[in-house]
């Protein structure tokens, strides 16, 4: 392996070192800080059979390899935020070191190294490296690339576990039996697949149980679309979805305006055909087109265009509602294509002679680079990315709601209710908005504003434990008092945890 392979992977890693200074943010609290699964080795190896959403949260999936990852770094560094922080980085050093290994089969050196880098220091990875729970998307991306590669060296059962491992970090491993099968068919360049048939069968084999435990155990997850998706029909799902692709490619050719929330109105909640939708159409089709156009030509083209396809798929919306409409975290691997784009042109200035190559390969990082090292303050606390969010994107209805969340619990109730108010007018299709909202309203006493709201969430979310207690709440003001007791019941049932607060409210 070259020095200067090694060097561009120590790079990436060095580019995310200030956050080895930030705290947990965000999801990090649920799934690390508050989680006892992810403080110790034991622990973890207990919960190999739970969701990764701990319970009583309701998100699901099933990422055992993840959650054993914290374990591991909590037990070694007695829960150092800073110590994920610079595992993340190391993580992502060995992701960019695996592109280039997979890249060199197809490119020459300038172009293998070019890749890299760009890989290395993309801003839209400042969320999957800073964030703590893009820990999943790291051990993906290392543990997909690191099967494809074992299988070129027809390292067959180290190929099997480094798919087992993708699918056990993140559900988007599945795609590693798909990933190892392009990879063969693009090498033998005669249509015919090289590797051993038993081996794509146990591949098989593992994604098929993999399938089965993770709807089993995670499946839940799946039933849980973003707020914007809730209750669409397919052509409601696809006009949200185009649009986002789009804005996908957008934060992956030009990532200048990025966010941590692109729910409404940061991407219009579109209901019908839109200039946007088009642009995705015609995105789809024409990566579909590059992929088979450059089978030949350029094999890392179509070898990037698919796996980039592939691993973007499950949360694309375009099959079926996911809980995203677009997070920055899952387009980690689908940088691929551009740093594949990136190392082929940079690969045909290098074979033309002179610096051109590596003046534009200066550019293109040097700005890469200034705009990650920019935007990596964002994810240094709560607070910080609140601000953050309101200043860049004052459109994003779930930033003003969490606002609301913050004022109501620095007990500043007005504030609060104004940011409610703003979130609501910004998007009114969150159940889980008005429920919150109806909260706080029930509490300074408005029953009357909170009916609509209640009303509206329990169409969509009925048997939510924060709906719930609106429901049960609105009952008790209309002195509904066996409708109330039947809710507190059902609420005790299905969320055991809360039968306290209800027995406080029936007193």
């Amino acid at each position: 392996m070259s020095a200067a392979r090694v060097a561009v992977a120590v790079a990436a890693a060095l580019l995310f070192l200030p956050a080895i200074r930030y705290g947990f943010v965000q999801d990090d609290r649920a799934i690390i800080a508050a989680n006892p699964a992810a403080h110790s080795v034991a622990a973890a190896l207990r919960a190999f059979d739970q969701p990764y959403w701990p319970r009583p949260a309701a998100g699901g999936l099933y990422r055992p390899l993840t959650i054993l990852s914290y374990a591991v770094d909590w037990s070694l560094s007695g829960g150092s935020a800073g110590w994920l922080h610079l595992m993340n980085a190391v993580w992502h050093a060995l992701a960019t070191l695996l592109v280039m290994l997979a890249l060199a089969r197809w490119v020459p050196e300038p172009g293998v190294l070019a890749a890299g880098l760009v890989f290395a220091v993309h801003p839209v990875h400042v969320e999957a490296v800073a964030g703590l729970v893009g820990r999943a998307d790291l051990l993906v991306t290392v543990a997909l690339l690191g099967a494809v590669l074992a299988a070129r060296r027809h390292h067959w059962v180290a190929a099997c576990a480094l798919a087992a491992a993708a699918m056990l970090s993140k559900e988007h491993g599945v795609i590693a039996g798909v990933v190892i099968l392009l990879d063969d068919w693009l090498h033998s360049g005669s249509g015919r697949l090289m590797y051993a048939r038993g081996f794509y069968a146990a591949l098989g084999a593992l994604t098929l149980a993999f399938l089965a435990v993770w709807w089993q155990v995670g499946g839940a997850g799946a039933n849980d679309p973003a707020a914007a998706l809730m209750a669409t029909s397919a052509g409601g799902r696809l006009a949200i979805a185009l649009p986002a692709l789009w804005y996908a490619v957008r934060l992956l050719v030009f990532p200048l305006d990025l966010s941590a929330d692109y729910n409404p109105q940061v991407i219009p909640a579109y209901s019908g055909l839109s200039l946007a939708a088009i642009a995705g159409v015609v995105l789809v089709v024409g990566v579909l087109w590059l992929a088979w156009w450059c089978r030949r030509r350029s094999p890392a083209i179509t070898f990037a265009s698919v796996v980039a396809a592939l691993a973007i798929a499950p949360t694309s919306n375009l099959f079926h509602s996911s809980g995203v409409v677009l997070a920055e975290r899952t387009l980690y691997l689908p940088v691929l294509l551009v740093a594949t784009g990136a190392a082929v042109g940079i690969a045909r200035l290098a074979a033309a002679g002179g610096r051109r190559g590596i003046v534009a390969t200066a550019v293109v990082v040097c700005a890469l680079s200034v705009r990650t090292l920019d935007r990596l303050p964002a994810w240094r606390d709560n607070r910080t990315f609140l601000l953050t969010l309101l200043a860049e994107h004052p459109e994003s209805y779930r930033a003003h709601e969490s606002a609301a969340a913050v004022y109501a619990g620095l007990g500043d109730a007005p504030a609060g209710l104004r940011e409610y108010a703003v979130a609501e007018s910004l998007f009114s299709g969150d159940p889980r908005l008005d429920a919150a909202y109806a909260l706080l309203l029930f509490a300074h006493g408005d029953t009357t504003a909170a009916a609509p709201l209640v009303a509206r969430a329990q169409t969509r979310l009925p048997d939510d434990r924060v709906v719930l207690r609106c429901r049960f709440l609105a009952a008790w003001a209309r002195q509904d008092r066996s409708q109330a007791r039947a809710l507190a019941d059902t609420a005790g049932r299905l969320f055991p945890l809360e039968q306290g607060w209800y027995r406080l409210q029936l007193q």
